[in-house]
């Protein structure tokens, strides 16, 4: 449920109505907007009219939480919110890009990709370290070498890192090197893992599993929020369908159906989606045009020798294109491209 304060309750007033709640046995959090203090509070249901919270002064109303997912629904925070890494802000007017090779293959091969996309406007640089691949006898990645270079990448470049945790033993190391998170589909509901990122202090950015509802993914959301971390961005990159041409299905409806049902920002990953580099930039154009508060792009500086996902990957020659395709549509939907900062 949420509790609506009035516009003139007293910070003695909400601090009571906390201490209540807390008291018995909800976890609260408390958001302030510009003109009123909602206080969302999870719990048994079946509590809240023994706690008589109407009558408790300072509070204008309560309103019960009909979504199963209670923290990232749209009732909960009407706001959308903003999730913050480091210097980058994703879900307010700016659009991000976060570019880079599906694999470390190298240093030479990461720090080519790092900077041609820096260059080009992406904001963040991705890069996997561990590769859940579906087949054992492909590349599995380089590991821990492979954080070391990424962390070489964003030292000399000034982006942020967004790297995949595959399970909760190499989340200690992954925490000491990357600066998001990035749950993969395979692992949407490894729900020991999605509790276990809650509890660090550090972005997650939340990827749609292959045959996952919208519903299902606000669920896997809220197993990371529940846990303590609220700063989850939500990824949409495709679903298994009937349809053999493309890798996936690229849903695009799903991102409007997100940012009306959750106040999480939502950025969309047209490489995976589409399993073609050619479909790639116009997946990309269209899911600004839905919404997107962002796009997770895979840059190779040679897609034909690419150790994992080669056919997906652009170069940064048609990456740089696309950039600035996306800097003319963006003004027209009233947002702008987001710059790197040095």
């Amino acid at each position: 449920m949420i509790i609506v304060m009035s516009r003139e309750a007293t910070s003695e007033q909400i601090e009571n109505v906390k201490d209540r709640l807390v008291k018995e046995g909800f976890n609260i959090h408390l958001s302030k907007g510009v003109v009123r203090t909602i206080i969302g509070a999870i719990g048994d249901k079946k509590r809240i009219p023994s706690l008589a919270l109407e009558a408790m002064p300072g509070v204008e109303r309560v309103v019960p939480i009909l979504q199963p997912y209670k923290l990232a629904s749209r009732e909960f925070k009407d706001e959308p919110s903003i999730i913050k890494v480091r210097n980058v802000e994703i879900g307010g007017e700016n659009i991000h890009v976060i570019a880079g090779p599906c694999a470390v293959e190298s240093r030479e091969q990461l720090l080519e990709a790092a900077h041609k996309v820096k260059e080009a406007g992406a904001t963040l640089l991705r890069g996997g370290a561990f590769k859940p691949r579906t087949s054992p006898y492909t590349f599995q990645g380089l590991g821990e070498e492979g954080l070391k270079l990424l962390a070489l990448a964003g030292e000399e470049t000034g982006l942020p890192i967004v790297t995949e945790v595959m399970d909760i033993q190499s989340l200690p190391v992954v925490y000491e090197y990357t600066d998001v998170f990035q749950i993969g589909a395979r692992n949407m509901q490894n729900f020991n893992l999605l509790k276990k990122v809650g509890e660090t202090d550090k972005p997650v950015l939340l990827k749609r599993g292959p045959s996952a509802t919208i519903e299902e993914w606000l669920l896997a959301a809220e197993y990371i929020m529940s846990s303590g971390n609220h700063q989850v961005i939500l990824c949409e990159r495709g679903i298994r369908t009937f349809e053999q041409f493309t890798r996936n299905t690229l849903d695009l409806s799903a991102v409007c159906a997100a940012k009306m049902l959750s106040h999480l920002p939502v950025v969309v990953d047209p490489s995976h989606g589409t399993g073609k580099w050619q479909l790639v930039p116009p997946m990309s154009r269209a899911a600004i045009a839905a919404g997107a508060d962002g796009l997770l792009v895979e840059v190779h500086p040679n897609p034909s020798e690419a150790l994992s996902d080669g056919p997906q990957s652009l170069t940064p020659e048609n990456f740089s294109i696309l950039m600035n395709e996306l800097s003319r549509i963006a003004p027209v939907l009233g947002r702008k491209m987001a710059v790197a900062h040095e």
